[in-house]
């Protein structure tokens, strides 16, 4: 089988912080970098030197329907609020730095956990799913995009078909395009996306040589996607992979990643190594984060 990163353009990470459980979701807002500590139940914020700061703790929440409180992807209103998937309780959760409340209940939208989300200048958050109960060993089905206006209501994007497995979701600069990874399908999507946040114009973008989880795009119309157990890789439009991130399987799985630092031209990646049992996430605390300069710039793009 040829090697699907031949011709690509090999960068070296390097770790920036560790000991945490499952990390997820990074996200480059106000000047640092912010991702989901997902088994600790918990939204971090690090400093450049890598010093972690739990900015939402979400570990003494009462959860609805008595699943583990797991935090999945965020983004912020324009009040401020951070806004949160609680993925198994499927609940979109708002934080105003004191105490929780529910922004939106997807409970009968969602036929699996809620995943990741992208939250657009409105305030109108983009979420993915699963479709399926993953962790309880049922087996994958298609399952539509889900939006949350800015007024906390809810609906599922049915008229653009079924995703297989969404997972990470970006929306471009200038809020004219949506990707969004297809996890079991091995395909980033991308959809047209008006001035009223309506989506349409479904197409793939890239098929991808492993499992893609969560991404980000670059002013230069790449979209770099996690692929666990395997890489962090750029692709072009067509499914050319520009640029690779390799890792080493027995030290990291690299789910997800941010373009952020100065000029957003250092690629943030989030790994970890125990993500099906979550107790031994717990107890291991193999999640790390890691670091490289790039030659593109994240520019304005969400998240």
């Amino acid at each position: 089988m040829a090697d699907p990163f031949a011709d690509a353009r090999v960068l070296a990470a390097k770790q920036l912080s560790s000991g945490y459980t499952w990390a997820e979701c990074p996200r480059w807002h106000d000047g640092a970098l912010w991702f989901s500590d997902m088994y600790a139940h918990r939204i971090v914020r690090l400093d450049d030197d890598g010093t972690p700061h739990t900015m939402a703790d979400l570990s003494q929440r009462t959860s609805v329907n008595g699943t583990e409180v797991i935090p999945g992807g965020f983004g912020w209103l324009p009040d401020g609020r951070l806004i949160v998937t609680s993925m198994h309780e499927r609940l979109v959760l708002a934080f105003d730095g004191e105490r929780f409340t529910v922004h939106a209940d997807l409970r009968d939208l969602a036929s699996g956990p809620i995943n990741d989300m992208v939250v657009d200048g409105d305030g109108r958050a983009y979420v993915t799913q699963l479709g399926f109960e993953l962790f309880q060993g049922e087996q994958p089905r298609d399952s539509p995009l889900l939006v949350v206006e800015p007024d906390g209501t809810a609906h599922a994007l049915t008229d653009l078909g079924g995703m297989s497995g969404a997972n990470g979701i970006a929306i471009t600069a200038d809020g004219s395009h949506v990707f969004t990874a297809e996890a079991f399908a091995n395909r980033i999507t991308v959809l047209d996306r008006d001035a009223y946040g309506r989506l349409d114009g479904r197409r793939v973008f890239a098929t991808t040589p492993s499992l893609p989880d969560g991404i980000c795009l670059d002013d230069d119309g790449g979209v770099w996607a996690g692929m666990p157990g395997v890489a962090v890789a750029r692709f072009a439009e067509g499914g050319a992979i520009t640029d690779v991130v390799p890792f080493d399987a027995a030290e990291a799985l690299p789910p997800a990643c941010v373009l952020g630092g100065d000029g957003r031209r250092t690629l943030y990646i989030c790994a970890g190594l125990d993500v099906m049992d979550w107790e031994e996430s717990r107890r291991n605390r193999r999640g790390t984060v890691w670091q490289v300069p790039v030659q593109v710039s994240g520019g304005a793009n969400r998240p």
